[in-house]
């Protein structure tokens, strides 16, 4: 495949913190997917780049980026700072729509766990957000900003993820977005399952593809 795009970044965000990134663009991608991972994780994450290598197979261009510092990421606080790391993905966002070889690209978001609450927080405030996936995401931890997400949203949960799958189902039938709830049988919190996340690959590119195509003039 040929690429646009494919090699580490240094982000400034707005808070003049430098955070670093893995940027793919496939050579006709019509769509840059941001990664916001979870606590604890980082744009090394096996299952997020397990994602965006399939995505990437789909012609879609990948951000995967920590949005904590090595020394930020030590501390609890932080991990859970949904505000700081809303701004953070928005500061990422503001930086790819400036990067030349994202030019025309759309953007979408994938969140995972507590990554999914900074997605859906960022996506209530750029309205030009074209989709959003969450993985085992915990979308209660922005249900303030749920009712104002216009972008589509598919929340993806493991069946055997009681507890995080109730609080998505609540977080579903507060968004007023176009939106589906697909639940990966026999999955637990992390998709650690065979196969599992495979499904979630192919739900989400198909999400994206869905709503990422490129703007008609």
């Amino acid at each position: 495949m040929n690429y646009r795009f494919n090699s580490e970044v240094s982000i400034t965000s707005n808070d003049n913190v430098i955070l670093q990134g893995l940027l793919t663009i496939p050579e006709k991608a019509p769509a840059i997917i941001i990664f916001s991972h979870g606590s604890g994780s980082s744009r090394f994450s096996k299952r997020n780049r397990l994602v965006a290598e399939y995505l990437n197979g789909k012609n879609f261009g990948t951000l995967l980026f920590d949005l904590l510092t090595t020394e930020e990421d030590k501390f609890y606080d932080y991990r859970f700072n949904i505000e700081l790391l809303t701004k953070r993905l928005a500061s990422a966002t503001g930086w790819l729509e400036k990067f030349p070889s994202a030019k025309d690209c759309r953007i979408g978001y994938f969140g995972a766990s507590t990554g999914a609450a900074s997605a859906l927080a960022a996506a209530a405030n750029l309205p030009q957000i074209g989709a959003v996936v969450s993985r085992g995401g915990r979308p209660d931890l922005a249900m303030d900003n749920l009712l104002r997400v216009e972008a589509p949203v598919l929340l993806i949960v493991g069946s055997l993820d009681t507890e995080v799958l109730e609080l998505n189902k609540d977080a579903y039938r507060k968004l007023h977005c176009e939106k589906k709830l697909e639940v990966v049988d026999g999955a637990t919190h992390l998709f650690e399952e065979p196969g599992t996340m495979d499904k979630v690959s192919k739900l989400a590119a198909a999400w994206f593809q869905k709503y990422l195509q490129p703007v008609k003039v």
